[in-house]
């Protein structure tokens, strides 16, 4: 697929993913959902591949939709999300629950990390919360933005919100669609840090790369895939998986090199699943 408004770029097992409409903050539009879908399973499918940090060209992360989009659907009496019907599916077929836009995401194997460096609302501040993990920089607006144009909330933040950092709080983003900022945020939870502008990508880059080399890759699936899957499920199934996930993955071949490093106090030469 040709890339239009998004930038993909790998390096040591890590791929960037940009969002690549800087003149407009990034905003969203069908275009760039079919290509952000795209590039996350072009991520699941490449081997090489194993993480993938979600970031925005020039000042913003992601604007939310774009305006002239939103001028469409009242010209067209109704929603249309300008994407075509055959769109990738990454992370699908895990679970039912996991078989929607942006909860694709919790069925995929590799991390999703955001690196917010501007502005995120609406199906921008959709796609940091769906992100694993998600670092930022401060000064930075982040807001739910449906309620001040007459919508729901998008795309199961409702669900997703009140688990990332409680009800109380959740209803307050939700109800109000304030804007609130980056600081804020890291004081509810909803970041993992806050970083200097000149610092973010860097950091995140850093963090990423330890994980994926200290981590195998199929203990990163597996545990991703308990944390998405036990919200939908009770203690007893999740403990009764672990214990089979155990007896599976000790037969596996990154056991024996993970105790093999531990041992010869080296780093792990991960094979993957």
């Amino acid at each position: 697929m040709e890339l239009k408004v998004t930038r993909f770029e790998v390096d040591e097992g890590i791929a960037t993913l940009t969002l690549q409409r800087p003149e407009r903050l990034n905003s969203w539009t069908g275009r760039m959902h079919t290509e952000y879908r795209h590039l996350l399973a072009r991520v699941e499918e490449d081997p090489a591949i194993r993480a993938v940090v979600i970031t925005g060209a020039g000042r913003g992360f992601c604007a939310g939709a774009d305006t002239s989009a939103l001028e469409s659907h009242v010209e067209r009496g109704g929603y249309d999300p300008g994407t075509p019907p055959d769109l990738a599916r990454p992370g699908y077929g895990v679970r039912p629950e996991f078989d929607a836009d942006f909860a694709f995401q919790f069925g995929m194997k590799k991390p999703v990390i955001a690196a917010i460096n501007g502005p995120a609302a609406g199906v921008g501040f959709v796609i940091a919360c769906y992100a694993d993990l998600r670092f930022a920089v401060p000064g930075v607006k982040l807001t739910t933005a449906h309620g001040k144009l007459n919508l729901p909330a998008e795309y199961g933040l409702s669900w997703l919100l009140p688990r990332l950092i409680g009800l109380t709080r959740a209803n307050d983003l939700l109800l109000s669609s304030r804007t609130f900022m980056t600081e804020e945020a890291m004081e509810m939870g909803l970041l993992n840090g806050l970083l200097p502008p000149e610092d973010l990508l860097s950091h995140t880059y850093e963090y990423t790369r330890n994980l994926i080399t200290s981590v195998s890759p199929g203990s990163l699936a597996a545990s991703k895939r308990q944390i998405y899957t036990d919200q939908h499920r009770d203690v007893g199934s999740s403990v009764a998986e672990a214990n089979a996930l155990i007896a599976k993955m000790m037969k596996e071949p990154d056991y024996r090199e993970a105790v093999a490093a531990w041992l010869g106090k080296r780093p792990p030469n991960w094979q993957g699943s």
